[in-house]
């Protein structure tokens, strides 16, 4: 069992950045994938970027590849995503996920959420 708590959201002009945490609690959080999903308003949860328990391997949304980097330091239970260069259509609740099938882009995969942090990024 983990739990996950994001932080870091806020307000940032676009072209600025953002780096979200997501701390997780429980002894096993290294066995788990890690991911990170959106939620716009009226739209469907979706993948942004996951990582691999180890962190070896990493994988990304279109949408965000060559702007956002996730990371994880599993010696702090911790993964990041740090945002650059945003976009108004990067506004979203951010979530972090943790999976024990590996990194996947389906939410059915994965088995702890955080309750989400806000990102707004204005025009």
């Amino acid at each position: 069992q983990v739990q996950l708590v994001e932080s870091g959201g806020g307000l940032v002009q676009a072209g600025g950045s953002l780096r979200l945490s997501c701390a997780g609690s429980g002894r096993s959080f290294s066995a788990y994938a890690m991911g990170w999903f959106r939620q716009a308003p009226g739209k469907e949860r979706e993948f942004v970027a996951g990582i691999s328990e180890s962190g070896g391997s990493t994988y990304y949304a279109d949408s965000v590849k060559g702007r956002f980097t996730i990371s994880r330091d599993n010696a702090k239970s911790t993964v990041y995503l740090q945002m650059n260069s945003l976009e108004p259509e990067d506004t979203a609740v951010y979530y972090c996920a943790a999976g024990r099938t590996g990194v996947a882009w389906s939410v059915e995969r994965y088995d702890h959420w955080g309750r989400g942090t806000q990102v707004t990024v204005s025009s």
